[in-house]
Parts: C-alpha cells; structure tokens; sequence
C-alpha cells in the first residue's frame, strides 16, 4: 500500500493541511475568480498579480514586491545583486541554509555569488557570529524561522543588533522569510514589525499559504526591478503568473488568521510530550508552528512503527523521516497546520500514548 493510499484510511494525521485534490483545488479556484473576476496577467502584467503583490508589500512594509516563480530564484538573484553592488564581496549565511542544504550549490555553478557559512548548526545566529568574520561582507542571509533546527529563532534582541550591525557595516541583510508568517506568534510582532531593517524579503505562496507554488520577492522598488530582469534572464518569466497567485490569494487572509491557533496547538503538542520522554522536541520552547521530534529508533524502524499505526490504528504521524546524528535514532519534520488543529485533544493525547508505547518496544 502506497503512503497517499495510507493517508486517506486515516481518520488522525498530524502534519500539515489536508491535502486537496487537484480537482478540489481547481474547482475552488474557478469559483474565486468568477467571483472575482479574474483575468490572465501576460508576464506579470495585469490587475491579479500587480494588487497580489502591492498588498504583500505593504504587509511587510517594503516600497515594492515582485512575484517569482520559486523561492530558489529568488533567493539566489537577490544576494547575487547585493554582493555584486558591494563589489561581489560574500555573503555570510547559517549552515542550515536552504542554499547550502537545498539548492545543489547553484550559487557556485552558476556564478552567482561566494558564500560563508556563519554560526554553529545546531543554534540560531547571534550578532557575535557575523562579528567573528574578519571580512568584508556583501550580504547577509537569515531564515526566520531556521527549519532545518527545528523552527528556532534568533533571540528577538539579537536580531535588533544583527539589523543595527549590518545596516553599521553597509551590508545588504535579507530574509529567507519562507515561513514569515509562522514566526509572528513565535515572536509575538508582527511580520511587518519582524521585516523591518532588512533590505530585502522573500515569502513562500505555498508553503504555510498553501498555494500551488511561486514566491515573493521585497526590497526597495529598484533593487525589485533589477530582480525583476534577472528572473527573465533565468528563464522565470512564466507568461501565466495567475493560477499561483490565485490559488496563493485565495487562502492567504484565513491562513494568517489561523496562524496563532496553530501556535497555540504546537504549544498545547509540546505540553503534552512532557509525559512521553521517548519523544524529544527540539525546540523546547517553539518559536513557530513546527518542530522537529528525535527518536530513539533508526529511520528503518520509525517508518514501520508509521506504517503499523496507519493499518491499525488510522494514526498518519510525519510523512519523510531523517537519520539522526546518532546510530540507531531518527527523527521528522512537524509542521502544525489545519490537520492536528483539527485533532480533538482527547484523541491527540491518546495518539501520542499510542506512539510513545510503540517507541517503547523498538
């Protein structure tokens, strides 16, 4: 039986939204732009896109934003542009950085920019780790929140002093703000509040938001307009923007309306762990809606103790697990979304029992 076949036989899953079929998301996007109608952009062009993305900027309070087709063109174009205004000096970015652990080292094969890696990968930056490079930087690139850790930020004062400290040094400081938006309850600002003192931003469509994919790309209306001529160069001028941004826009108020309660639920989530030591969170005190459980049993064993709880029990628990730093441990990747806020807590409570006794026998 194949894992989309497992999940639909569950009654419990916890990570993430409930998946749509494409027909249910087509037809809920058909039925928006009647309502609105909507029509095509051409390249961008057109009343859809241009208000999508003058209502992202000025959520996060930037001059003007332009929609990409991925997170990783965008990223990569807008430290390419920063460095290059500063004389192509690097950029200083965390070892956990999508770039470095994502993106098949493209900003070396294709020429885009040099890189540092900064910090120590098991903790969000400090100021003291960008005052530690002796040299002279072009840009400086920051996950809020850092997923690859477990969703941890940066302390909310020692993000002050790396804004003050880069904005000192004449050095373009931009955000992987993948998961902006679930930062906000973590840090209890908003994302504007959040953005502010960075030089550019980018925003997933899809991620928290749900839509069918794309990006947002923020900053000052020039440097906007320069990435602008880079994604075309790259071959990210798609001539239809619009079934990203609608399938974006349609969601995106009730999504960000929803955010606090998914904080809430990964608060309530960790609580609850406390009795269940087979299951260490990190971090032990979330600063977004997703965490990563460590567990004392190897990737082999934990997707048969997933598989187990799926037939027997209708209990859908992560869907990719990793090898842990250790032998014989793993550990996944939660995201908290409309799925385990859906879960009475009564059945949350008794699905952790479930797993923790199964952890138990190894």
């Amino acid at each position: 039986m194949t894992d989309a076949e497992l999940i639909r036989r569950c009654d419990t899953v916890f990570p993430g939204h409930r998946a749509r079929t494409p027909a249910e998301m087509y037809a809920c996007m058909a039925a928006w732009c009647d309502r609105h109608r909507v029509e095509h952009d051409i390249y961008g062009s057109g009343d859809l896109v241009e208000a999508f993305e003058e209502k992202i900027a000025a959520l996060l309070g930037f001059p003007a934003a332009v929609f990409c087709i991925s997170g990783t063109m965008a990223q990569a174009t807008a430290l390419r542009l920063a460095c290059e205004e500063r004389g192509k000096a690097p950029a200083a970015l965390h070892p956990t950085s999508h770039i470095f652990v994502h993106e098949r080292s493209n900003y070396q094969l294709l020429d885009h920019f040099d890189a540092l890696q900064a910090g120590e990968r098991t903790r969000p930056w400090t100021v003291a780790d960008l005052e530690a490079i002796p040299d002279r930087l072009g840009a400086v690139g920051l996950e809020i929140p850092m997923r690859e850790i477990g969703g941890q930020l940066s302390p909310w004062h020692e993000l002050d002093a790396i804004k003050a400290h880069c904005k000192a040094r004449g050095v373009h400081l931009h955000m992987d703000g993948a998961r902006l938006w679930e930062a906000q309850a973590g840090y209890g600002r908003s994302a504007r509040e959040i953005a502010a003192g960075f030089d550019s931003v980018y925003v997933s469509l899809y991620k928290g938001i749900g839509g069918l994919g794309g990006a947002m790309l923020l900053g000052s209306r020039a440097f906007v307009e320069r990435a602008a001529e880079w994604f075309r160069r790259q071959g990210g001028n798609v001539i239809h923007r619009s079934p990203y941004v609608v399938s974006a826009a349609m969601q995106f108020d009730a999504r960000l309306a929803a955010m606090p309660d998914y904080f809430s639920r990964t608060e309530l989530l960790v609580e609850l762990l406390r009795a269940h030591p087979e299951i260490r969170v990190n971090p032990a005190k979330p600063g977004a809606n997703m965490l990563h459980l460590h567990l004392d049993v190897g990737r082999a064993r934990a997707l048969a103790i997933r598989a187990e709880l799926a037939e027997r029990h209708g209990i859908w628990l992560f869907n990719r697990v990793s090898h842990g730093p250790l032998p014989d441990t793993s550990y996944f990747e939660l995201y908290v979304g409309d799925n385990l806020l859906a879960i009475p807590e009564e059945r949350l409570r008794a699905a952790l029992a479930i797993f923790a006794s199964a952890l138990r026998i190894g």
